[in-house]
């Protein structure tokens, strides 16, 4: 047996085959490729943004207040990064972030 033979392929990671924005903004429905489906509501989206602005990039500390964002926060648009990610323009203008599809579905 070869060193090869002994390594197994990493499980494959799920991806999303639908995102729809609820028509009120305010949440995402993901359908994910093994049945699953999550809504996640823009406030905890926006409060989980993995940009740089809202985690500071060494040390992995989250630097934006959860509480400053406004329960009625919305998702004003909606695009893929590629093949792998989401990102979102959010009601205050935010921008910055993109989700991949690991950080969606753990979010969800």
């Amino acid at each position: 047996m070869s060193f090869w033979d002994s390594i197994k392929p990493a499980k494959k990671a799920p991806v999303a085959v639908t995102v729809a924005v609820a028509p009120d903004q305010r949440s995402l429905t993901v359908t994910w490729d093994d049945g699953h489906i999550a809504t996640l509501s823009a406030q905890h989206l926006r409060q989980q943004c993995p940009c740089a602005e809202c985690v500071e990039e060494f040390t992995g500390k989250r630097v934006l207040d959860p509480n400053k964002i406004a329960d009625d926060m919305k998702i004003l648009e909606v695009a893929p990064v590629g093949n792998y990610a989401l990102t979102f323009v959010f009601g205050d203008a935010h921008r910055t972030g993109i989700f991949n599809w690991s950080t969606l579905r753990q979010l969800g």
